[in-house]
């Protein structure tokens, strides 16, 4: 179908909700075409192509929802789609907080750069070739990295429509490539192993194979030999891999949802105190080609930028319409769902501005302390902050990175972790739609021998 039909369309099945007795109605379309080459021990192992496209419609009647989602996109599918919501809205509660958002709400910011068309052309075999080069060479880095667990190259690239009943239609395409490889490093008894990729929205600006596989290699190498430490409690350093769980976590607690169920450590804090002053948090899905960005969210409403903490102090929550309604607030243009259903929350690019501090000015600081470089296990309570989970990194020993640590948990408290905040790297990068910079928390139990 045509990139002008699917919008077509989309608005015609709202019109045919409305006609059949909806009061207001809002349509999704998804298409998109997926790939993935794995490879291993310098073998081809699989290849999976797949396209995938469906409508997914969901209605009103009153405060009344339903829901349905169809792969079928000829006449008899979408008459199906839009009988199934209406027999579903028909045996359903009412909800005083359902509804659209308001018309003033509704709009687009335009064209992202989300979309590139060098993914789409891309020749199997190169993609083969890439993810072989990838592992071979971390493979050939040093005799010590004697096995893999397979590198990949992944792309997508799709289109996703959007049309409701308060005169809002509109689209956007998108594309994703990423590599990466994940070596097995030994020395003696000692085996370990990591990973590192690369992605982008377009294939010219994915890193090269051999870099990717080279950090891999290097990453695997420096965790041989690991020991545990004994129990202690010291600065704490999070490289930005693992610093972004941090920001998961404070996504998890201002996410609307959490906040009107008081399930959040900060439900009730708006204007208050919940960080160090060296925090400012921000969510924004209208930066231009980056991984959490998008012309509107999932009802139609304009991508903006939320500033959600700000030196410290809690400004504002993360909201959809409907925990907008619940809150008594406005919608912070945060909705997201997949085909069907009501619209749940999500994030745009979340992120903690950066300092000023390299990550090598933060270790030669701290005579004594752990650089995490993995985290394992999700013993985290939202509700009531506490925090404790498996870990493993290097030692921080006389302001230089040491030897390796594994099998230790860090412990603390979300609350005490962010008032604990020392400093911010300078080292922010978008690898993904939630970043971070190197993060150093002046104190936390180290738990191990």
């Amino acid at each position: 179908m045509s990139e002008h039909h699917l919008l077509e369309l989309a608005s015609d099945v709202v019109k045919r909700a409305l006609v059949r007795g909806a009061t207001d109605a809002e349509c999704t379309i998804a298409e998109g075409d997926e790939f993935t080459a794995n490879v291993r021990m310098r073998e081809l192992e699989s290849l999976k192509e797949a396209g995938s496209r469906g409508a997914g419609l969901r209605i009103l009647v009153g405060r009344r929802t339903g829901a349905s989602y169809t792969s079928d996109l000829s006449p008899e599918g979408i008459e199906k789609l839009v009988h199934s919501a209406m027999e579903l809205a028909d045996i359903t509660t009412e909800d005083p907080h359902a509804g659209l958002p308001e018309r003033e709400e509704l709009g687009s910011i335009g064209d992202m750069r989300l979309y590139s068309e060098d993914v789409e052309g891309l020749d199997t075999a190169l993609k083969v070739d890439l993810a072989k080069r990838a592992e071979e060479a971390a493979l050939s880095f040093d005799p010590r990295i004697g096995n893999s667990e397979g590198a990949s190259f992944d792309t997508y690239a799709g289109r996703h429509i959007f049309a409701n009943s308060r005169g809002f239609a509109d689209e956007y395409r998108s594309s994703v490539c990423s590599l990466g490889v994940a070596p097995v490093a030994r020395d003696g008894e000692s085996m370990e192993r990591d990973f590192w990729d690369t992605t982008a929205r377009s294939f010219a600006a994915l890193e090269s194979p051999e870099s990717v596989g080279r950090t891999a290699a290097k990453r695997a190498l420096r965790r041989l030999n690991a020991v545990k430490v004994d129990t202690q409690k010291v600065p704490v350093v999070f490289e930005p891999r693992v610093a972004r769980s941090l920001l998961d976590h404070i996504f998890e607690a201002v996410h609307g949802m959490s906040i009107y169920r008081h399930e959040s450590f900060l439900a009730g804090m708006l204007g208050e105190k919940v960080a160090s002053e060296i925090l400012t948090v921000v969510d924004d899905g209208s930066i231009p080609g980056l991984f959490g960005s998008s012309p509107f969210d999932d009802e139609g409403v304009p991508s903006r930028r939320t500033v959600v903490i700000e030196r410290g102090v809690l400004k504002s929550y993360l909201l959809n319409s409907y925990a907008a309604r619940k809150l008594g607030m406005k919608t912070t243009g945060n909705a997201s769902r997949g085909l069907t259903g009501n619209a749940g929350i999500g994030h745009g690019n979340f992120f903690a501005e950066k300092g000023v501090q390299t990550p090598e000015q933060i270790v030669a600081g701290i005579p004594n302390g752990f650089y995490v470089t993995e985290l394992i296990g999700f013993g985290v309570n939202i509700v009531t902050g506490d925090y404790s989970r498996g870990a493993a990194g290097l030692w921080i020993r006389g302001g230089e990175l040491g030897y390796a640590v594994s099998e230790v948990t860090i412990a603390g408290n979300l609350k005490d972790m962010l008032a604990g905040l020392e400093v911010l790297g300078s080292d922010l990068e978008f690898r993904g739609s939630v970043a971070a910079p190197t993060i150093k928390i002046g104190e936390m139990t180290v738990g191990g021998r």
